[in-house]
């Protein structure tokens, strides 16, 4: 049986190598994806991925047990990955389906992939921005004025590109669903 997390974490604050291998096992697949949905690369995901793990380590003592660790530790790789979003937001993002398609987890059936797949491809037909602000409310859960913060725009910007990611979202799939597959 698995650790529980509480033990993991206070064998993380005091040191201990394996109880830190055990989180980043624990956690690693999950922050990987919130990395990928950011990051304009998989190699740069990777890095948010392990620079998020530093913060993690170095930043223990930030964590006051107020809510569930999982929560803490995806906070700060959304921050993480968002700052190398800013890095190179004038160079455009993209993300790769196929690096996506790349992580395989336990529980996963080629099923539920296919439908992964295919909404991760439409996600990606989004502009950058309406993506980033779609990720972060509806995904992440942050507020509009949360948004507005990481991103340095306005709540009301936020609140515009939800709606009009969510309304190009909808025009998108409706295509899909008018568009006959071919055999």
């Amino acid at each position: 049986m698995a650790e529980p997390i509480d033990a993991l974490v206070e064998g993380c604050r005091r040191g201990r190598p394996a109880a830190q291998r055990a989180l980043y096992e624990r956690l690693g697949y999950q922050l990987m994806g919130v990395c990928l949905r950011y990051c304009p690369s998989r190699a740069e995901a990777e890095d948010a991925l392990q620079l998020t793990f530093v913060k993690i380590f170095t930043r223990l003592d930030q964590f006051r047990n107020e809510g569930p660790f999982e929560a803490w530790a995806r906070r700060i790789a959304v921050t993480t990955s968002l700052h190398l979003w800013h890095q190179h937001q004038r160079r455009g993002l993209h993300f790769d389906t196929q690096e996506a398609e790349e992580l395989h987890h336990p529980d996963g059936t080629p099923l539920d992939q296919l439908s992964a797949d295919d909404i991760l491809r439409l996600l990606n037909t989004l502009p950058p921005g309406y993506r980033t602000v779609l990720n972060l409310y509806a995904i992440e859960g942050y507020s509009h004025a949360e948004i507005g913060e990481l991103l340095g725009i306005s709540e009301g910007t936020s609140k515009s590109q939800l709606s009009r990611a969510r309304r190009l979202l909808e025009e998108r799939l409706h295509q899909q669903a008018s568009t006959p597959s071919l055999p």
